[in-house]
């Protein structure tokens, strides 16, 4: 259900609403939260809440700091794990200056500029998410272990899989916000699970995501685990991937379902376009342990059904059909991941970029000659690398503003200069 900001308020005096949280999201993807009280609610609605932008990694300067946050109405949902006496409703904000102006490093109007532009064009992008993650015990402290939950392997059932009551409860938590998680099970690495959502609009796709990174930890947490999204938490296992599925509609058609030369174009796009926008949806070092190994793509190719791929069309049917992504992971600032994938796809509509053949071998067996023959590129493999194919993109400019560029690449290579020197 999307509230008004009348329906919010009475649902807050009704419901006995003690704290409202107000999230928003830095260039790093870390959600951000501050309380207020619902007496002041309404002010907030109007004037919004300040807070200081040069606290939080990627905004503004200390000279010029205050931000403001106002909170999106149709995003309102009680927080279950909390009391049901005094509950704890939260609602996602955008981010404006004193003036009233958009902040234009707010992630959520970085997404929001690319989805106007797609209506204008003429569709409607939805997106599903399926996202893996490990659960790991804590020691005698209370502190996280690179001990896995347990030893299982991929679909195990119970008592081998330790983790099926845990995430029946994360369901059941994120069923009460109104998400709706259709799949869930036992990746194939130990104490790694995996729960996929049912495709929405991206704007609700990429806020439930947060909150499913929010329920995952808190429910961990309740049961004396460690739940981590590290794309590479164990040397010898599987990682941990964010696979992105999206379709898209024109005129109430599913595109993909139709196989429409609009679909492919799409997809040429995204391919196009990868590697200037990976360090994006791959942001840290760790990302690129996973790539390449463990069914994680490594080159820029598609096929259908085949997993070794970067981009596949699963076997599905009516609504359900779509292009899966397969290289980012759960580390990445999905709104700003979202914008340029989507960005990518539509200009290769624009541009009416034809789809290269699709390629049906296992790119995990065949040898490096063959690939070269075949002329497929890689990906970049390292984030140094992806960085400076990204700084030097003009299609990622175009989307992305400076300021958040800019911070972006200094947190980055500050990050890979103590990595290098510690």
């Amino acid at each position: 259900m999307e509230y008004t900001k009348s329906e919010v308020l009475q649902y807050v005096a009704e419901n006995d609403v003690k704290f409202i949280k107000l999230f928003f999201t830095d260039i790093l993807g870390e959600v951000k939260s501050i309380s207020i009280q619902p007496s002041i609610l309404e002010n907030a609605f109007e004037n919004g809440i300040s807070f200081d932008g040069s606290a939080v990694p990627g905004f503004l300067k200390v000279e010029q700091s205050d931000l403001f946050l106002m909170p999106d109405p149709t995003t309102l949902s009680v927080l279950p794990w909390r009391p049901t006496q005094g509950r704890v409703a939260r609602m996602y904000c955008n981010i404006c200056y004193s003036n009233g102006k958009p902040f234009e490093g707010d992630s959520r109007l970085i997404l929001k500029n690319v989805l106007d532009k797609s209506k204008k064009l003429g569709y409607e992008i939805k997106v599903g998410t399926e996202c893996e993650f490990y659960l790991f015990k804590l020691d005698e402290n209370g502190l996280p272990t690179k001990i896995p939950h347990d030893k299982a392997g991929y679909c195990d059932l119970a008592p081998l899989d330790k983790g099926e009551n845990v995430r029946r409860d994360i369901i059941t938590n994120l069923e009460q916000m109104g998400i709706e998680p259709q799949t869930s099970h036992h990746e194939a690495g130990p104490g790694q699970n995996e729960i996929d959502f049912k495709y929405s609009s991206a704007m609700r796709a990429a806020d439930n995501f947060a909150t499913f990174k929010i329920t995952v930890k808190t429910i961990a947490a309740k049961n004396g685990l460690w739940a981590t999204f590290m794309p590479k938490p164990l040397e010898n296992q599987s990682g941990s991937g964010l696979h992105i599925n999206i379709s898209i509609y024109k005129d109430g058609e599913n595109l993909f379902a139709t196989e429409n030369p609009e679909s492919k174009q799409f997809i040429a796009g995204v391919l196009k376009r990868i590697s200037e926008i990976t360090a994006f949806l791959n942001p840290i070092q760790q990302s690129y342990k996973r790539l390449g190994a463990f069914e994680a793509p490594r080159y820029i190719s598609w096929s259908r059904q085949n997993r070794s791929q970067l981009i596949r069309i699963p076997a599905a049917k009516g609504d359900s059909v779509r292009f899966e992504l397969r290289s980012p992971d759960p580390t990445c600032n999905q709104y700003i991941a979202l914008a340029l994938i989507i960005a990518a796809g539509l200009e290769g509509i624009e541009n009416k970029m034809e789809l290269a053949p699709a390629c049906d071998k296992n790119l995990f067996e065949i040898s490096a000659d063959e690939i070269k023959n075949l002329g497929i590129e890689s990906l970049p493999l390292t984030l140094e690398n992806s960085l400076k194919l990204c700084v030097n993109s003009d299609f990622v400019k175009r989307y992305i503003p400076e300021i958040t560029l800019q911070a972006f690449f200094n947190i980055k290579n500050q990050e890979i200069a103590k990595n290098l020197y510690s």
